[in-house]
């Protein structure tokens, strides 16, 4: 079975904002975090603002990286959107969790929710995330969209921690309600 892992930029507040996040300089340690993602990843699974805003985005990019992330299968979670450009793409047809459901007993790698915070916030609900992922940057925002709400509990179980050189903490955990 897939593995459906939520990956997020965070502040030590719980803010996922990208752009609220304290100024912090991309180093090494913070690429080969993305990098063993990436060859982990069979598939991406997306809600249509990030689908939207790496559409625009990662097909200019180049070098090995971005090859390898374009052209991994992506799943998008949209009622608006009616067509993909940004292929291999899919829509995916009825409710979420019944859909993620599916794609996680389905063949390939494990699947990565990038972004996607209303996306993630249902799955961690539904208990269909088995790892979240965090790279937590150094300073609270105060305010902005969370990861999680301040009414849902989601116990999490720590797999691993790894400070950076740039102050970033590198964070892993299961959820216990994912586990087997």
């Amino acid at each position: 079975m897939r593995k459906l892992i939520v990956t997020e930029f965070i502040s030590v507040d719980g803010i996922a904002e990208v752009e609220k996040l304290p100024g912090v300089t991309w180093n090494d340690e913070m690429q080969r975090f993305k990098e063993d993602e990436l060859a982990d990843s069979g598939a991406m699974l997306l809600g249509r603002t990030t689908y939207e805003i790496f559409a625009g985005s990662w097909p200019k990019e180049t070098g090995d990286f971005a090859q390898r992330f374009n052209v991994l299968p992506k799943y998008v979670a949209s009622t608006s959107l009616k067509a993909l450009d940004w292929k291999p793409a899919e829509l995916l047809k009825g409710a979420l969790p019944d859909a993620v459901r599916e794609l996680k007993q389905g063949s390939g790698g494990n699947i990565y929710v990038h972004g996607s915070l209303s996306v993630a916030q249902e799955l961690l609900r539904h208990g269909l995330v088995d790892r979240v992922r965090l790279l937590s940057y150094p300073g609270a925002v105060g305010q902005g969209k969370k990861l999680f709400p301040p009414a849902q509990k989601v116990p999490l179980e720590l797999v691993s921690a790894a400070p950076f050189s740039n102050g970033v903490v590198a964070l892993e955990y299961a959820p216990v309600l994912a586990r087997s």
